[in-house]
């Protein structure tokens, strides 16, 4: 019998289990997919160029702990000076557009970092009261579903701006040198023999100081368990009120497109989709690459576009060098219909600020969790929370077995 068995092989899984393997535990990891990473992963252009991502997009902040668990060198600045525009009334602007005349997206939500008295109000009611309105409203709602997967209306305003106070990692973005599944890959060095890859958990059973899951190949049994699935993917077994704590907590829709054209980009350059059809698309000179990071909305949009001149279509209207050409490959992470994510993170839901400390509760010393999820509200939903949960989860199996 192992000591821990984790369900989950994503950044806080496997930082979870590298810490408690760390201590001499015997860690067993079961993930249901057949890599690990969970929603890092990686695209790589078959000729050998940048990578692009498909699920967590940038490392952020100068003192993130993904700086130094890569090791020195792996990371670099993300360039500043890119040229940035906007899609607004089917016509492709620039970015300066949202500030002229108006509060841009990025400047009311640093507002909202700062405001006291937000308790009990969602992002939506929380601008309606700041005065923004018309164009300004438009812009802004649709920043918030971009940035954060979620509708405005159910955002809870209150957890934005404690996520955002509760951030320490600094300034700047950076990217990964060779991708981001460098990470993964890094956090499960060591692990080798404890890794269960392609075994989804279907269920378990538990007492106090006793778990058995049960997988495709069998069972398997432990003294503690480290649960790390979203909670929109709820494992049987659980009792009630973790149930109850997981409808709570839905993940916003989220879909990723890599589209490889037959011709390269003549300028670097990122648009934001105030319509809501494709959220951010990028775009790299030289390169025949064009990546759609699109959550909410935008995500069915994307998702409804398919392959074909659909799509093709939206990409003309972001991006209109694009029309005419031919689409060589496109290759999709659709977060919001995987089965092991049913979406892309979690936000804090107005009036359901409590869900996220409910189900990082852990039951008898025995079922311990982590994940985004259990820092929504408090932490920013990026890989950093995940990281962070799972170095949590740890440290209470730790206390818990010993």
């Amino acid at each position: 019998m192992a000591d821990v068995i984790v369900v989950g092989a994503g950044a806080s899984g496997l930082n979870c289990a590298r810490l408690l393997s760390r201590e001499g535990l015997h860690v067993v990891v079961y993930e249901a997919r057949a890599r690990v990473g969970g929603r890092i992963r990686t695209f790589q252009p078959a000729d050998g160029g940048p990578p692009l991502e498909l699920g967590a997009q940038v490392v952020h902040g100068d003192r993130n702990p993904v700086h130094e668990l890569l090791g020195p060198g792996r990371t670099r600045a993300v360039p500043r000076r890119v040229t940035a525009r906007i899609v607004e009334d089917g016509t492709a602007r620039e970015m300066g557009a949202l500030s002229s005349g108006r509060r841009a997206p990025w400047q009311l939500e640093a507002v909202l970092q700062r405001s006291p008295g937000v308790t009990g109000l969602s992002v939506a009611s929380w601008l309606r009261a700041c005065g923004s309105t018309g164009t300004e409203s438009t812009a802004v709602l649709e920043w918030f579903r971009q940035n954060w997967a979620a509708d405005p209306e159910e955002l809870s305003a209150a957890g934005i701006a404690r996520a955002h106070r509760g951030d320490t990692v600094g300034e700047g973005e950076f990217a990964v040198e060779g991708g981001f599944a460098r990470l993964p890959e890094r956090l499960a060095e060591g692990l080798d023999g404890r890794l269960r890859l392609g075994e989804p958990v279907r269920e378990l059973v538990y007492e106090p100081g006793r778990v058995t899951v049960r997988t495709d190949a069998g069972t398997a049994s432990a003294r503690a368990a480290v649960l790390t699935v979203p909670p929109a993917v709820l494992i049987p077994g659980l009792p009630a009120w973790k149930a109850a704590a997981a409808t709570d907590l839905p993940a916003g829709d989220g879909c990723c497109v890599v589209i490889t054209l037959d011709r390269p980009a003549p300028d670097t350059v990122i648009v934001f989709d105030v319509d809501g059809s494709t959220g951010f698309t990028r775009c790299a000179a030289g390169r025949p690459e064009v990546l759609v990071v699109a959550k909410a909305d935008a995500a069915a949009s994307l998702r409804a576009a398919g392959t074909g001149t659909a799509l093709s279509a939206l990409l003309a209207t972001a991006l209109p060098w694009t029309a005419g050409a031919a689409v060589l490959e496109v290759v999709v992470a659709d977060w919001g219909q995987d089965p092991y994510a049913r979406g892309a993170f979690t936000a804090p839901r107005a009036g359901r600020e409590d869900a996220a400390r409910r189900w990082a509760e852990p039951v008898d010393d025995t079922l311990f969790f982590a994940g985004e999820a259990t820092v929504a509200g408090e932490q920013l939903p990026w890989v950093q929370g995940a990281l962070a949960s799972g170095e949590r989860a740890a440290e209470q199996v730790l206390k818990a077995l010993r």
